[in-house]
């Protein structure tokens, strides 16, 4: 017997019967090629029939040649193998003037086998095992002496449909080959990539054994399913892009328009109508981004803000959505600090623990409470808590009654794909998005479970002392408008030019409008005093970026302001490396717009 590498031939292993039979030391095998066994009037039809080969299917009987120059009349047998981890050929080369091999050769075609990492198990026509090698024990779990005579397909959970049809195939043709799911000894799942061969009586033909020959492809398998996974989740982020694209085009102008309505003589009902649409379109817009931040990781606005705040306005969506039998709590101090952090990020951390702990109370109900305090972080608590930096922090802590999680899970729970939930119900990226925005935050996120009792989430996040809720009101103060300044406006969706247009032609600029890059581009080259330019980055002919480019080279000091539903980072440093210094998101308010042209204009930028 010996195994020989099924891409370079090389001998990997031999047994002590060839050895002894062929003359060659085990050295001088290992140093050779399996071709060199064959006589050379017959290499050249060793190579032709491993070349074409199908797997596990015995080539016919060949003539073999010792180190001694002897020829010797053999029938071989063939199994595809994987043997430290190489593909392999396990071959076993019969002597046709013998009958049967000694015991002491059996013992090391056994030792021989047990060096295979493929699990190679031997049954009768019973389907009781006879032979089970040490790459069995490694992959099901079951030693030697409590797998035999056990039936292979009881012993490992195959179902009777699965066993009938691979012994119907089996029968046929000698040979079946397909994927199972067997059972481990543990009680998990194996996938594997099973080989079955029929093995017969020489004289009369009739079926004599059936060798398995069982390869492990769970992991693969399972990388297989979390590649896919990646790849739908980049399919999502793709067509995410576009939609929010489309819908912060129609958003932004419904937004300006609201904000030129405002400044118009209206009764209280359609004051109150105009803040419905506001509304409307500000949540549409928040939804957009939280698309965006779960598919492709965009790096949010990061503003001055209040957490408690946006804990009530969780509150009040859970009260309306949650189970009745879920008594929500909260506990948020007056005196709370502020945050500098991305409304709609952090919100979406609080709906991510707040849908888990609904899930883990789905049953029986039970007590959920959400609460925020100050945090002064010293080195004693910034050593018992890894990660934290020194001084101020809020801490907003999500806490259940529910089922809990083991500790051997609690290192797991913020893996991507990682769910403890049914694939129904749980992607296992709800706390792999969670993480990734609090560690954006320079924050840290801390657990702490116990099984039947309940889990607490603790977020925390650098706080800003000095700020106070007054700071934010005084920034929405001051003088907006313009002073006949010259805007050229480029946009190619006329309902976002017009709405801008409007805009600052009521606050006291004068505009001019074009549809893309190069229209612009020939205006300004006109229209020298024209003061500011606003852009859409993504545009059909020369897009905002290459615009920008193209005006530094007219103007250096050209003033440019970009604006775009979706900004990536690498965009986001070619802008900057270009001077600019304001990027508007879509969709943006008709106010947002005049501060931004307001503090371009002041800081001479």
């Amino acid at each position: 017997m010996w195994i020989f590498d099924s891409e370079t031939l090389e001998f990997l292993a031999v047994n002590d019967a060839a050895i002894r039979r062929y003359g060659w030391s085990h050295d001088e095998f290992l140093a050779m090629t399996a071709d060199k066994v064959h006589p050379a009037a017959d290499a050249a039809i060793f190579m032709e029939f491993h070349r074409d080969a199908a797997s596990d299917v015995s080539p016919p009987n060949w003539r073999h040649i010792t180190k001694s120059g002897d020829i010797l009349a053999v029938h071989e047998a063939w199994q595809q193998i994987t043997f430290n981890e190489r593909p392999a050929v396990l071959v076993t080369a019969m002597n046709r003037g013998k009958e049967g091999q000694a015991e002491g050769e059996n013992r090391g075609l056994a030792r021989l086998l047990d060096l295979a990492s493929d699990a190679i198990i031997a049954c009768n026509l019973d389907r009781e095992i006879l032979f089970w090698n040490k790459g069995a024990e490694k992959i099901y779990g079951w030693t030697s002496q409590e797998a035999l005579g056990k039936t292979a397909h009881e012993l490992l959970g195959m179902e009777g449909d699965t066993v009938l049809k691979c012994m119907s195939g089996l029968l046929a043709k000698d040979a079946w080959t397909g994927e199972m799911q067997h059972t481990r000894k543990d009680g998990r799942k194996a996938t594997v990539n099973s080989r079955w061969s029929l093995t017969r009586d020489e004289a009369t033909g009739e079926p004599e054994s059936v060798l398995l020959i069982n390869s492990d492809t769970t992991e693969t398998k399972q990388l297989e399913s979390r590649y896919l996974r990646m790849q739908r989740l980049e399919s999502i982020g793709s067509l995410a892009s576009g939609i929010a694209h489309d819908l912060n085009n129609i958003l932004s102008p419904i937004m300006m328009a609201a904000g030129i309505l405002r400044a118009s003589p209206l009764s209280a009902g359609d004051l109150n109508m105009l803040s419905i649409i506001e509304g409307g379109a500000e949540r549409g817009a928040d939804i957009v981004k939280q698309i965006l931040t779960f598919a492709r990781g965009v790096v949010g606005e990061r503003v001055l803000l209040q957490p408690k705040h946006l804990v009530t306005e969780m509150t009040k969506v859970m009260r309306q959505t949650f189970p009745k039998n879920i008594n929500i709590t909260t506990n948020l101090p007056n005196d709370l600090w502020m945050l500098t952090g991305d409304a709609t990020q952090i919100h979406q951390v609080l709906l991510n623990l707040c849908v888990n702990a609904r899930d883990a109370m789905s049953e029986k109900g039970g007590s959920l409470r959400l609460a925020c305090e100050n945090i002064e972080v010293d080195e004693h608590f910034a050593r018992t808590n890894p990660g934290l930096q020194l001084g101020p922090h809020v801490c907003i802590s999500v806490s259940d009654t529910g089922v809990g999680i083991p500790p051997e899970m609690l290192g797991k729970i913020f893996d991507p794909f990682f769910t403890t939930k049914s694939q129904d119900k749980g992607t296992g990226l709800g706390l792999a998005t969670v993480i990734g925005i609090v560690k954006s935050h320079q924050g840290v996120l801390g657990v702490q479970s116990e099984v039947g009792v309940g889990t607490t989430f603790r977020v925390f996040l650098p706080a800003n002392v000095e700020a106070k809720d007054s700071e934010v009101k005084k920034e929405e103060t001051g003088e907006l408008r313009g002073n006949g300044e010259l805007v050229l406006v480029v946009d190619d969706e006329a309902a976002i030019r017009e709405a801008i247009v409007s805009t600052l032609e009521a606050n006291g600029y004068r505009c001019f409008t074009a549809e893309d890059g190069t229209d612009a581009l020939a205006l300004y080259f006109e229209r020298r005093e024209i003061g500011i330019i606003i852009t859409d980055l993504h545009m059909g002919i020369m897009d905002g970026i290459s615009l920008t480019r193209s005006l530094r080279k007219l103007n250096p000091d050209a003033k440019v302001i970009v604006s775009s539903g979706h900004v990536d980072a690498e965009k986001r440093v070619i802008l900057g490396s270009l001077g600019v210094s304001i990027i508007l998101e879509k969709p943006y308010t008709a106010e947002k717009l005049l501060r931004s042209m307001r503090s371009l204009l002041g800081n001479g930028a």
